[in-house]
């Protein structure tokens, strides 16, 4: 399966360096690029990459509201943050808004393809130094999540939909939905996506 992939980064050069480094690469295509968050949006609406190579400074909308907006259409496009900037508020917002990654610039092109294809397979993609930093800012605030809530945690993380994982830890549907509100509210997050991320941040889950 060929990994469509979006480019979205003001600066010229580093989308021309990006798409030559994944150019490269086989099984995966680079299928537009872009410098506005505006355009991101709505090169997404339109070609639904499979995965979306977001910047966070954008003139305009910003690469995080650019990110809720992706997201929130509901299609199956991987948002990874690739940044300059890991303060603590900078990833936290990320996440929030729904990021399935976050890597640095100054990543190799190994580990920005492997992020990209893990990404584009539904995992979630954290540079070790914004894991580090994401786990000592929420350590001391850790929720304690119940046996069970992992285990439907640890099975949305795999992808599975609700009912698969109803029928998985033979649950009805109505009571993994009530699992997942209440995660949600533990982790202080607001989808499943961000959930697994915060929870493999914290050490909760493993990554994948």
């Amino acid at each position: 399966m060929t990994v469509r992939v979006l480019i979205v980064d003001d600066h010229p050069i580093v989308r021309q360096g990006l798409c030559a480094v994944l150019a490269a690469q086989p099984g995966l295509t680079v299928v537009a690029e872009c410098g506005t968050g505006e355009e991101a949006v709505a090169l997404a609406a339109a070609i639904v990459p499979d995965v979306v190579l977001m910047d966070l400074r954008l003139p305009g909308l910003g690469g995080v509201e650019a990110t809720e907006q992706i997201v929130a259409a509901g299609t199956a496009t991987a948002v990874v943050v690739l940044t300059t900037y890991d303060s603590d508020g900078d990833i936290l917002r990320a996440v929030a808004a729904g990021a399935t990654g976050y890597l640095l610039k100054d990543a190799s092109g190994e580990e920005l393809v492997a992020g990209i294809r893990t990404a584009a397979a539904g995992g979630t993609v954290l540079a070790a130094p914004v894991a580090a930093k994401l786990a000592t800012r929420m350590r001391g605030e850790a929720p304690a999540l119940t046996t069970r809530e992992i285990q439907v945690l640890e099975r949305a993380a795999r992808g599975l939909s609700n009912p698969e994982i109803g029928r998985g830890l033979f649950i009805s549907e109505a009571t993994v939905k009530s699992h997942m509100m209440r995660i949600f509210g533990k982790l202080g997050v607001a989808d499943r996506t961000a959930a697994v991320t915060t929870a493999i941040a914290l050490g909760i889950l493993s990554p994948p």
